[in-house]
């Protein structure tokens, strides 16, 4: 099996199927011939919003993340299923989480979380035009809803209190949308 720029996938080992993410070992041939190890956690897709409201507030949830051990503030998010599209997860996610939902969505970007070892990719929206409604999180999401400026939370992201990957860059994006900077 040819991967790409002269990497090829010689074996591959099923190390453990979750949930929420599959881990397996590559065997590879690199392209000076020498082969290598690679371990792969693949993982179907996940999305975030930035809700904004008619206030110029940003709507994020404040949640324990077990992995890195920490209480963080985020942007909505959360995983696709399979074969679900990234728009119908976000408004899914949007209500669920927040209760809100949004007249105008506005595609922001999708980008690897990180390719190094892992095939995630995230859809990040802007949510515009909200409608209040009830929250529904799921039974184990635990969650406290902030809202803030959206200068503020950038803010938070230069001070270090903002650290999630997907709510830096989906912040930043919203600013840059803001300001007609990103159309």
């Amino acid at each position: 099996m040819t991967e790409g720029h002269g990497h090829e996938l010689l074996h591959r080992r099923t190390v453990f199927e979750g949930k929420v993410v599959r881990l397996y070992v590559d065997r590879v041939r690199l392209p000076d011939g020498r082969e290598a190890e690679r371990e792969v956690v693949l993982h179907w897709g996940a999305v975030g919003m930035v809700p904004l409201d008619a206030e110029g507030r940003v709507i994020l949830v404040r949640q324990y993340r077990h992995a890195p051990g920490e209480t963080l503030l985020e942007i909505p998010a959360g995983k696709l299923y399979p074969g679900e599209e990234p728009l119908q997860c976000a408004q899914r996610e949007l209500l669920e989480e927040v209760g809100c939902r949004a007249g105008r969505w506005v595609k922001l970007a999708s980008f690897y979380t990180s390719p190094g070892f892992s095939d995630e990719m995230l859809h990040l929206y802007l949510a515009l035009e909200l409608q209040e409604g009830e929250a529904s999180p799921e039974e184990d999401e635990f969650l406290e809803v902030v809202r803030i400026s959206l200068d503020r939370a950038l803010m938070l992201v230069k001070e270090g209190e903002i650290k999630d990957s997907k709510t830096v860059a989906g912040l930043a994006l919203a600013a840059l949308y803001g300001e007609g900077k990103f159309a």
